[in-house]
């Protein structure tokens, strides 16, 4: 066991639960305090000074907020930013809690509660904050700091727009707890490589990650995948097989394309997320499994609820905290970072010369739909890449969604805006010899009226 660092202050108003934490967690942490309501909890946090607050949901008390722990979470982070609060909550809460979580708070715990759970959660609490306190921790085992880690090949690039940024701060809160994840967003924003940030920076993350594309397992397959079978459950049937939830025992399952899974089946996903244990096919012992469940889709599944071609009561399992990734045409200025980064990466792949885009690449890019988004971009660079003889990348190597023509743009698009004459020439040279001399493609492309195009051809001698 590790030494034992951190101060842990407890407030909840059930006295067996006091007595309880008060014989575990002393094995951990260094000082643990309890007190049975927050009516002194101010004066405690002053003189007690913790690094963790486990803070019980409810009590008895006057406070008409609707629910005591997110206020008195909200008090807590005003007058301590960097002490770490952990709400203690009963399952009906638990909507609550991730409120509570939006607020400020580092995690929950759901009673009744598993010891280990409990205190590795306390643990990476105490760690964060003693951290951002600047205090020594022997115990900082747990991958946990105050923001997320610099990118790293294959993990998420978050880039500089608002709505990553928010993003990325409720990652922060959820990545190291157990909490099921859904992850919904157009074909192509990354929803898998979100998921992926997810299990790499929770406490599971030396467990494996399971991926599971649940729109491609055929309905007669779908139980034997996902829950396994045994010897001799059906033809070719040969020896026993674990399903992908005991494959991501201790682990994280993810479960891509959630809303393609038929309605009968449906119920049996159900039955195993709400029991957390398996029956293999053809078996009859449940197996438990110890999983934390991400699942992902480009469906609008509360629409799909509407129509009855999804169940509510597997949609709100699933749903405990959703995340959004939104399109890459809503988070323009990430578009040419995420290109120069695909940039290097295909470069080093092919052996190119190729290390950046000129400005007129950058116009055409920024002014691209991107309908495939991120997807759509790493595979248009890719392309560029192994084509382009030049070290930087013109807008002549760029081919967005559009066959043909490197210069789609969104309505109203201007390419030709604030570049040099230098520049916009060859954007208006490409834009007539892409277009076989169709002067109205040529202009519809580059967003100008004919006459300006006209202007512009006899301008440049064209």
């Amino acid at each position: 066991m590790a030494s034992k660092t951190g101060k842990i202050l407890i407030v909840d108003d059930n006295l067996g639960i006091r007595r309880a934490l008060e014989i575990l967690l002393p094995m951990y942490f260094e000082q643990v305090k309890t007190i049975p309501s927050p009516a002194t909890l101010v004066s405690t946090l002053e003189q007690f000074r913790p690094d963790v607050v486990l803070l019980d949901m409810n009590f008895n008390t006057s406070i008409n907020t609707g629910n005591e722990g997110l206020y008195w979470t909200g008090e807590i982070k005003k007058m301590m930013p960097r002490v770490e609060v952990v709400l203690f909550t009963a399952y009906a809460d638990i909507q609550l809690a991730v409120e509570g979580m939006k607020r400020g708070a580092f995690d929950f715990i759901v009673k009744p509660w598993d010891n280990e759970k409990l205190v590795a959660t306390l643990s990476a609490a105490r760690d964060k904050a003693r951290k951002a306190m600047g205090r020594d921790s022997s115990a900082s085992s747990i991958r946990m700091t105050d923001s997320l880690p610099e990118r790293s090949e294959g993990s998420m690039f978050w880039g500089t727009s608002k709505p990553m940024a928010v993003i990325r701060r409720t990652l922060d809160k959820i990545a190291p707890t157990d909490a099921t994840v859904l992850i919904t967003g157009e074909n192509g924003t990354g929803k898998d490589v979100l998921a992926r940030e997810i299990h790499a920076l929770s406490l599971r993350s030396g467990k494996p990650m399971v991926a599971v594309d649940a729109g491609a397992i055929t309905e007669t397959l779908f139980e034997s995948e996902l829950f396994g079978h045994v010897k001799g459950a059906f033809t070719d049937a040969h020896a026993d097989h674990a399903g992908k939830f005991e494959q991501a025992d201790g682990g994280t399952l993810f479960l891509d394309e959630i809303g393609n899974i038929p309605l009968h089946l449906q119920a049996k996903l159900l039955r195993v997320i709400q029991n957390r244990s398996v029956v293999r096919v053809g078996g009859s012992q449940a197996i438990p499994v110890d999983i934390r469940l991400i699942c992902a889709t480009n469906m609008d599944l509360e629409q799909l609820v509407r129509e009855g071609r999804f169940r509510e009561d597997l949609y709100y399992r699933i749903n405990t905290v959703h995340i959004v990734l939104p399109p890459l045409r809503e988070r323009k200025e990430d578009i040419v970072p995420l290109a120069e980064l695909f940039i290097s990466q295909f470069a080093q792949k092919y052996h190119r010369s190729v290390s950046g885009l000129d400005e007129s690449a950058k116009v055409v890019l920024q002014g691209g739909r991107w309908s495939g988004n991120i997807r759509e971009l790493q595979n248009c660079i890719e392309k560029a890449v192994i084509l382009s003889e030049a070290e930087n990348l013109s807008a002549k190597d760029i081919q967005t969604d559009s066959p043909g023509s490197a210069f789609r743009m969104t309505g109203g698009t201007n390419p030709l805006k604030s570049v040099s004459d230098e520049e916009e020439e060859k954007l208006v040279r490409e834009a007539v010899e892409r277009t076989g001399g169709n002067i109205s493609a040529a202009a519809k492309a580059l967003g100008i009226s004919r006459p300006t195009l006209y202007a512009k051809m006899k301008k440049y001698g064209l």
